[in-house]
């Protein structure tokens, strides 16, 4: 089925929830191909917005994470962790929901060093929380999160 088809089927809340999720991945390419980390640290330290979620906030992380999942495989550049977390740490925050985009590294087999990046809403897994156990924390956005880290 074309990429087409596939989006006509979708519902209008999610048509509008995958362009949303688009244009979050392209905005935090962007950011992080241009700004300097702590002007993105910055970024992502703000604090959400004081309103509450419309609906289940369970099913509004889970909607976001498919959202954020289905742009990233689609988008013509590579959207890795990074774009994917800042993205989702950005709509979650937009919907009153507190999140915690977490960054962290590790050394690889062949001693070189990687990075990764995962945010959680709560105790909510959304995006990287599958790999962050084998990375050491190095920071976390806004900083009062580290105590949620995975261990």
């Amino acid at each position: 089925m074309s990429l087409f088809r596939k989006f006509r089927w979708l519902s209008n809340r999610d048509r509008v929830l995958l362009l949303e999720a688009t244009l979050w991945l392209t905005m935090a390419s962007l950011a992080i191909a241009i700004l300097p980390f702590p002007r993105i640290a910055g970024i992502a330290s703000r604090k959400s917005l004081a309103i509450s979620p419309r609906g289940g906030k369970e099913d509004l992380v889970g909607r976001i994470r498919w959202a954020i999942a289905a742009a990233s495989s689609r988008v013509p550049w590579r959207a890795v962790c990074f774009q994917q977390g800042l993205a989702a740490h950005l709509m979650l925050r937009r919907r009153g929901i507190n999140s915690v985009l977490y960054y962290g590294a590790a050394h690889t087999a062949d001693s070189t060093l990687a990075a990764h990046v995962w945010v959680r809403a709560d105790d909510l897994d959304v995006v990287g929380c599958e790999e962050a156990s084998q990375y050491a924390l190095l920071a976390a956005f806004p900083g009062d999160g580290a105590r949620t880290a995975p261990t």
